[in-house]
């Protein structure tokens, strides 16, 4: 069944665009893609901070994200792979989104039946399972968001998913918080995953955004032959496509998606610990922190889209690796105020409307450079090298916090973000000319590879 396509000429034409079912549908799966993301980083730190877990046993769940950075490896599979009786009846997209979904639900409702404090090695199986899951969600979500609409309505949908992502934020860290403060973490992670059902009905009720022919470019013989020639098509050539239209040019793009966010990645670990221990309660850090900031990143986000159509996605990046990078010293003035409320509603203030800011140009960027014959693979390759190397790092923010003070570490986490300043000002000479290339590889009118082609 092929779904409607939005119409590109109505692009930004009022607030009436976005109440379209195709971009009502993105708002509630980039809600399903934000739920669980902060419940295995920083609300769970909160939670393990609260058990009074040690924190560079905190810190170390920061690499859980590796579910995250590590997803091109089965995104071969998700872009490719049709599961029994589900595909048939839902459809590639939409069958994979309701595994992930159903499985994320799932696993929050055994993390909510358990206690960090006694059996954290279990603990932690089951917050792999739940990163797990999620990542094949967003590698999903992401090839339908950009399979589901022209490349004029990209921005739209951008900003669909990220105000979707940002209440579902809103709602997991903060609400989580509140339940938490009133109730117990155990309740809070329960009530999470009945959350979930906001995703699996958006999946039930969302159509497959393209046709996708039944039977893929790839066959052989035997066994072997099968397997080798689905490689050759899910991963070599996603690989290859790459190569061919940035050249070597592609490892200087990769190496800047990797640094885009680290001093954020650093940080965000161990933000939550670091309001307890400074001496906000809970209630404060869900109120100022989670639902303020809330509203100011959706600003942000509002921005960032604003700025990426009338100044450029070039000049964005910049502009968007500066805010990063300069907000950490906010928190670092925080640790020499101590805890004022006045202090940190404006230290979030900064940081999350740049953060959303920074998302919204970064979705937009990677947009631009996939070729829609590979999506899933190739989005999720570039999303993944995104968290990569920050979520390593972030591993040891607790060893460096133990170790310099908070004060120290906040100009710590600022200054990893300098090489990615220095990194988007040599991007952002070469967008325009890079994305050009890339639009004659997105002409709507090319073939889709045929069974043995080179």
């Amino acid at each position: 069944m092929t779904s409607d396509t939005l119409e590109p000429s109505k692009a930004g034409h009022g607030w009436r665009h976005y109440l379209q079912e195709k971009v009502l549908v993105i708002f509630f799966l980039g809600f399903s893609s934000g739920l669980p993301f902060p419940l295995v980083y920083a609300t769970m730190s909160a939670w393990l901070e609260d058990a009074s877990v040690e924190r560079s046993t905190i810190s170390l769940f920061a690499w859980l994200g590796f579910a995250y950075s590590l997803k091109f490896l089965w995104a071969p599979l998700v872009d490719t792979l049709r599961l029994p009786l589900l595909t048939g009846v839902f459809g590639q997209r939409r069958s994979w989104m309701l595994l992930a979904q159903v499985s994320i639900g799932v696993s929050l409702f055994v993390l909510s039946g358990m206690d960090p404090a006694q059996n954290i090695q279990a603990f932690a199986l089951i917050a792999v399972a739940v990163a797990f899951s999620s990542a094949t969600q967003d590698i999903v979500i992401d090839a339908y968001r950009i399979e589901s609409a022209d490349d004029e309505m990209q921005p739209v949908l951008a900003a669909a998913y990220q105000y979707g992502y940002r209440v579902a934020v809103l709602i997991s860290v903060a609400g989580a918080l509140y339940i938490a403060d009133y109730g117990s973490w155990q309740l809070a992670y329960m009530a999470m995953a009945g959350c979930m059902l906001i995703g699996i009905l958006s999946t039930l009720w969302c159509r497959e955004p393209k046709e996708r022919p039944e039977k893929l470019p790839y066959g052989g013989a035997t066994y072997v032959e099968k397997v080798g020639s689905w490689f050759m098509y899910a991963v070599v050539k996603p690989l290859v496509d790459f190569h061919r239209r940035f050249g070597h040019y592609l490892i200087v793009v990769l190496l800047f998606i990797s640094l885009y966010r680290i001093s954020d990645y650093v940080l965000g670990i161990l933000a939550n610990p670091f309001y307890l221990a400074i001496g906000f309660s809970k209630s404060e850090v869900a109120t100022v922190a989670k639902i303020y900031g809330a509203w100011v990143s959706a600003i942000g986000v509002g921005a960032g889209a604003w700025a990426a159509v009338k100044l450029g996605v070039a000049r964005c990046l910049v502009v968007a690796t500066v805010l990063i990078a300069s907000t950490n010293l906010f928190f670092a003035l925080m640790a020499k105020v101590g805890a004022e409320i006045w202090m940190l509603t404006v230290t979030i203030s900064a940081d999350n409307f740049a953060q959303g800011f920074s998302s919204t140009v970064l979705i937009a960027y990677l947009t631009s450079l996939v070729n829609r014959d590979f999506t899933a693979t190739q989005y999720a390759l570039m999303s993944s090298i995104m968290t990569l190397l920050p979520k390593f790092i972030a591993g040891f923010s607790g060893y460096v916090q133990e170790w310099v003070g908070w004060f120290g570490f906040f100009i710590y986490a600022g200054a990893m973000g300098v090489p990615a300043i220095l990194l988007a000002m040599f991007v952002a000479r070469r967008h325009d000319a890079l994305v050009a290339g890339n639009d004659s590889a997105n002409e709507p009118d090319r073939q889709r590879t045929e069974p043995g082609s080179a």
